[in-house]
Protein backbone atom coordinates (compact mmCIF):
# COMPACT_ATOMS: atom_id res chain seq x y z
CA UNK A 1 0.00 0.00 0.00
CA UNK A 2 1.26 3.72 -0.68
CA UNK A 3 0.55 6.59 0.80
CA UNK A 4 -0.41 10.07 -1.55
CA UNK A 5 -0.56 13.45 0.13
CA UNK A 6 -3.81 15.69 -0.34
CA UNK A 7 -2.79 19.39 -2.19
CA UNK A 8 -3.91 22.51 -0.63
CA UNK A 9 -6.69 22.07 -3.58
CA UNK A 10 -7.94 18.48 -2.65
CA UNK A 11 -5.13 17.09 -5.36
CA UNK A 12 -3.72 13.52 -5.31
CA UNK A 13 -1.00 11.67 -7.44
CA UNK A 14 -2.40 8.28 -8.27
CA UNK A 15 1.36 6.67 -8.06
CA UNK A 16 2.79 5.16 -11.15
CA UNK A 17 2.49 1.69 -10.50
CA UNK A 18 -1.03 1.50 -10.06
CA UNK A 19 -1.14 4.08 -12.85
CA UNK A 20 0.62 1.44 -15.35
CA UNK A 21 -1.39 -1.54 -13.73
CA UNK A 22 -4.74 -0.26 -14.24
CA UNK A 23 -3.59 1.38 -17.83
CA UNK A 24 -4.86 4.98 -16.51
CA UNK A 25 -4.30 7.52 -19.06
CA UNK A 26 -4.19 11.40 -18.54
CA UNK A 27 -7.28 12.93 -19.15
CA UNK A 28 -9.39 9.63 -18.51
CA UNK A 29 -12.80 10.19 -16.38
CA UNK A 30 -12.64 8.27 -12.88
CA UNK A 31 -15.98 7.95 -10.56
CA UNK A 32 -15.56 8.66 -7.00
CA UNK A 33 -17.68 7.03 -4.57
CA UNK A 34 -17.27 7.06 -0.82
CA UNK A 35 -17.69 3.93 0.53
CA UNK A 36 -17.64 2.23 4.41
CA UNK A 37 -15.18 5.06 5.55
CA UNK A 38 -13.00 5.26 1.96
CA UNK A 39 -12.70 6.66 -1.19
CA UNK A 40 -12.58 4.62 -4.40
CA UNK A 41 -12.12 5.53 -7.85
CA UNK A 42 -13.06 3.56 -10.42
CA UNK A 43 -12.01 4.46 -14.06
CA UNK A 44 -14.78 4.90 -16.86
CA UNK A 45 -13.99 2.85 -19.79
CA UNK A 46 -14.34 3.18 -23.39
CA UNK A 47 -17.35 0.72 -24.71
CA UNK A 48 -14.95 -0.94 -26.60
CA UNK A 49 -12.90 -2.36 -23.94
CA UNK A 50 -15.59 -4.05 -21.99
CA UNK A 51 -16.32 -6.33 -25.36
CA UNK A 52 -15.95 -9.82 -24.60
CA UNK A 53 -15.47 -8.88 -20.55
CA UNK A 54 -18.06 -11.25 -19.91
CA UNK A 55 -16.82 -14.20 -22.47
CA UNK A 56 -17.34 -17.79 -20.92
CA UNK A 57 -19.59 -16.80 -18.31
CA UNK A 58 -21.90 -19.73 -17.27
CA UNK A 59 -25.24 -19.24 -18.27
CA UNK A 60 -27.08 -22.53 -17.73
CA UNK A 61 -28.64 -21.38 -14.17
CA UNK A 62 -31.92 -22.40 -12.71
CA UNK A 63 -34.26 -19.55 -12.98
CA UNK A 64 -37.31 -18.75 -10.60
CA UNK A 65 -40.58 -19.51 -13.10
CA UNK A 66 -41.50 -15.79 -12.57
CA UNK A 67 -38.27 -14.83 -14.53
CA UNK A 68 -37.85 -14.99 -18.03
Amino acid sequence: MQTVTVSPKYQVVIPKAIRETLGLRPGQKMRVLGFDGRIELIPDRDIAELRGFIKGIDTRIEREKDRV
